[in-house]
C-alpha cells in the first residue's frame, strides 16, 4: 500500500474508532439519608366537626342507637341529645354517608316487624334531617327481627332490640 493510503486508512480506522467509543459515567454515588430533622408534635388540633379522628371520641358520637318504647316509633328522650350531634356531624361533613338500621323484639309477625323496624329507622333519619342532616346522606334499612342484640324472651331482652342503629358507611 502506497503511504497516502496507508495514512488515509489509518485516520479512517482511529476515527471510527473514536465515533465508537463509550462514555463511562461514574456510578451513582450513594445516595445519602436527609438530614433527620426534629420531630415536632402534632400541633393541638382544635374540635372540628370535620375531623372524622372525633366520630370515634366525642361522646356523643361514639353513641350510635336510639331506643323505643314497646311497639313504638317514638325515639326515647334520652336519644335526643345524641341524634343532634350526629345530625350536627351530616351537617358539617356533606361527604358523610349512614345507614340507619331499625330493629324491633320478636313479638309480632315478620312482616309486622319489618314494617315496625322501617318506622323506628325513619324516625331516627327525621330527627338527625332536623338538626343539619341532608337526605342523600342517609339510607334506612329495616332489619325487623332478624338481627337482635339479645335472644332472652323477657323484657329487658326485648326492650334492647327495639332501636335504631346509625352505622357510618363513609366518614367524610
Amino acid at each position: 500500500m502506497n503511504t497516502p493510503i496507508r495514512v488515509l486508512v489509518l485516520a479512517m480506522a482511529v476515527a471510527g474508532l473514536g465515533a465508537c467509543a463509550t462514555k463511562k459515567t461514574p456510578p451513582p454515588e450513594p445516595s445519602s439519608p436527609p438530614p433527620s430533622q426534629p420531630t415536632q408534635a402534632a400541633p393541638v388540633q382544635e374540635e372540628s366537626w370535620t375531623n372524622p379522628a372525633l366520630l370515634d371520641s366525642k361522646p356523643c358520637l361514639v353513641s350510635r342507637i336510639a331506643y323505643f318504647d314497646f311497639d313504638q316509633s317514638v325515639v326515647k328522650s334520652e336519644a335526643m341529645e345524641m341524634l343532634k350531634c350526629h345530625g350536627k356531624w351530616l351537617a358539617a361533613n356533606p361527604g358523610a354517608r349512614i345507614s340507619l338500621e331499625g330493629h324491633a323484639d320478636e313479638r309480632g309477625t315478620r312482616e309486622y316487624n319489618l314494617g315496625l323496624g322501617e318506622r323506628r329507622g325513619n324516625a331516627v333519619r327525621d330527627l338527625l334531617l332536623a338538626n343539619g342532616g341532608r337526605g342523600e346522606q342517609v339510607t334506612v334499612v329495616s332489619y325487623g327481627e332478624e338481627r337482635p342484640i339479645c335472644t332472652d324472651s323477657d323484657e329487658s331482652c326485648w326492650s334492647k332490640n327495639r332501636r335504631g342503629e346509625i352505622v357510618y358507611t363513609a366518614k367524610q
